[in-house]
């Protein structure tokens, strides 16, 4: 079984060398650059999915299949994604599946291969989306994709105030009882998972004890910057620079599935039980100050009616912060966490203000008007970075 890439041991990170990063995000990058030109990209028919589901079945099997009940599903600000129905011979039922398929250009360029790996790795540990396919490269399907199993719940509260776009704003009220302890359990999970014996080719692991981790990341969220940014700004390139010069130490590298907030878990009504955890493209082998830090971000939080915080709409930053080292066994380090608190907001910036706006531009993606809504929070993100880095 293929395991996870390791680096050599080293005594010292070079912190400007934009070179040091994950061999297959490296990858992604370079083909987003060299593939940006084939824009503009429309969103596909349902014919067009049904044919493209059809070369990819029938390049898996010689029993005839069908693609029925094709219907494109909403949320996200990524991926084009569809729900459909795959027919085999004899069997009227069918099997509900989900395509989740790369446009030309999203708000993050990632890896269906890696998110095909992490969902097998996790499949009996968390509430996942079952992997049925993959065509990681797009080589049949004609762009990357992965097919999941049709997971059945919702991402908010059918009743209730708050809702919106990739669940920001969402209110849980209270459903927060039920679904913060499965929450904070699916964190404490993915960062005990043992990421060694997991076949994991598609990732790297930084190594223990240097930089690695946090330089890999500001490689990674740099140079999207500087490919994608459509107008300069200063602080941006302050930001960069703070990061590199503060980064911390890891001595323990663990999973990060780098996107657990509010939008991305599904639950069942009324019993409240997670049926799934959503959006695992951005997983990578890090430092869970990153994860923490991630799900704290204001955006993807809520006040309650005392006017206090709560992460991710669920718990207040105080218990969250206790209730997870309780459950995980990890001491968090304040300083790193607010590291990691500036290089999130570093992120979430060059996400809105550099690939969203970039993406809407060129008009390489199906959804324009959300990413060019997405750049409006990237102010946010501005802010969040002066505040933070004077703080720190």
């Amino acid at each position: 079984m293929a395991k996870v890439r390791t680096t050599p041991a080293i005594d010292r990170v070079d912190i400007w060398d934009r070179d040091q990063i994950e061999p297959r995000i490296k990858d992604l990058l370079d083909r987003t650059l060299r593939d940006r030109a084939r824009g503009p990209y429309a969103a596909k028919t349902d014919t067009e999915v049904i044919a493209m589901l059809e070369r990819h079945f029938a390049s898996e099997s010689t029993v005839p299949i069908e693609i029925v009940d094709v219907a494109r599903l909403s949320g996200g600000a990524s991926k084009e994604q569809f729900a459909f129905t795959l027919r085999r011979a004899g069997d009227i039922e069918g099997e509900r599946l989900v395509l989740r398929m790369d446009p030309l250009e999203a708000i993050a360029q990632t890896c269906r291969g890696r998110e095909a790996q992490v969902h097998r790795a996790f499949q009996n540990i968390l509430p996942v989306a079952p992997v049925r396919s993959l065509d990681a490269d797009g080589d049949l399907i004609g762009q990357p994709a992965i097919i999941l199993g049709y997971v059945h719940g919702v991402t908010e509260p059918t009743q209730g105030k708050g809702h919106g776009i990739s669940g920001i704003g969402t209110h849980f009220e209270e459903w927060a009882s039920k679904l913060a302890p499965q929450f904070l359990d699916a964190l404490a999970k993915v960062h005990r998972f043992d990421w060694r014996s997991a076949d994991l080719s598609y990732f790297a692991a930084p190594e223990p004890g240097t930089r690695q981790a946090a330089i890999w990341q500001v490689n990674w969220w740099s140079r999207v910057w500087w490919d994608g940014a459509v107008q300069p700004v200063a602080i941006m390139a302050y930001a960069e620079r703070w990061l590199r010069e503060n980064a911390p130490i890891c001595d323990n590298p663990v999973m990060c599935h780098s996107d657990l907030r509010l939008g991305n878990f599904m639950f069942e009504e009324p019993s409240g039980q997670f049926t799934a955890v959503l959006d695992w493209e951005l997983a990578h082998i890090g430092d869970f100050h990153e994860d923490l830090a991630w799900s704290m971000q204001r955006l993807f939080g809520t006040w309650d009616d005392g006017g206090e915080f709560l992460v991710s709409g669920l718990i207040p930053r105080a218990q969250f912060l206790s209730v997870y080292e309780e459950l995980s066994g990890n001491r968090i380090d304040p300083v790193k966490l607010r590291y990691y608190e500036v290089l999130n907001a570093y992120k979430c910036a060059v996400i809105d203000l550099g690939q969203a706006m970039r993406a809407a531009t060129e008009g390489n993606s199906h959804q324009d008007i959300v990413l060019t809504w997405l750049g409006s929070a990237g102010g946010v993100f501005l802010e969040q970075l002066v505040t933070m880095m004077r703080e720190a």
